[in-house]
């Protein structure tokens, strides 16, 4: 069974692009499409949904949401494989090569498969490594693994590599939404240049100084969020002009 790829998530080695990452349990029904509208004005390459656990919203709804007022492409970051959809337009198939939980190595994985083979999204195979970032995430607690230290630089290159050399098309750097700390750069930029895949990078970022030097670090992606829903980042023009290096 050969499965559609729709090639609409083009990311390279050689791209500076933003995502910004929307958790539809942060919004009521009633606001979470002004939230979208606002966020809208930051140009965002790339819109991700999702979050560890949803409570209050319905994911496909949300899905749904979006994809009726832009055609930024939508990304799913699924946090089970329930809340998988055919109304966005890829999806983060992450395999959390930084822990030692096998739910999270395959297993999942293998539940998800037979809706994904039915889904028409673009399968986004991540290796999914998350960073310590000075306090317990949400992340870290529903997946029952320790994070990367912040010193250990080694770590994350050996774990980047294995991804890479075992057939991920992505590596994704996370401190986790919330972190206190975002993934040093040092680290990005340790892991960059040890592999040949597109880095993405998220958690903890605040301002878009940290943005830019993500960037100049080697990110090719790099995804905000949490700031956003607390209005701490700015979204004036001075900060859609920067986005566009």
């Amino acid at each position: 069974m050969s499965h559609p790829f729709k090639n609409i998530i083009q990311l390279s080695k050689t791209d500076r692009k933003l995502g910004i990452l929307v958790d539809p349990d942060k919004h009521s029904d009633s606001n979470f499409i002004d939230f979208v509208s606002t966020i809208l004005s930051l140009k965002p390459d790339y819109i991700l949904l999702g979050s560890s656990i949803i409570v209050k919203s319905n994911v496909e709804k949300a899905a749904q949401q979006i994809k009726s007022i832009t055609d930024i492409p939508l990304i799913l970051f699924p946090g089970h494989f329930n809340q998988l959809n055919n109304y966005v337009d890829g999806v983060l198939l992450l395999s959390l090569i930084s822990g030692r939980n096998p739910d999270l190595l395959i297993g999942q994985h293998v539940l998800a498969a037979p809706i994904l083979a039915k889904l028409e999204v673009e399968i986004l195979s991540t290796g999914y490594m998350l960073i310590d970032g000075g306090k317990p995430t949400s992340v870290s607690y529903i997946s029952n693994t320790l994070p990367i230290p912040r010193d250990k630089n080694d770590i994350a290159i050996c774990t980047a590599l294995a991804g890479q050399f075992i057939g991920m098309k992505y590596i994704y750097l996370d401190a986790g939404s919330g972190a206190i700390n975002s993934v040093p750069f040092s680290m990005v930029s340790s892991v960059a240049d040890s592999i040949d895949l597109p880095l993405i990078v998220g958690g903890g970022i605040k301002d878009m100084k940290t943005i830019e030097r993500y960037w100049e670090s080697g990110a090719n992606l790099v995804v905000i969020g949490n700031a956003l829903e607390r209005n701490t980042l700015s979204t004036n023009s001075d900060f859609e002009k920067q986005t566009q290096i």
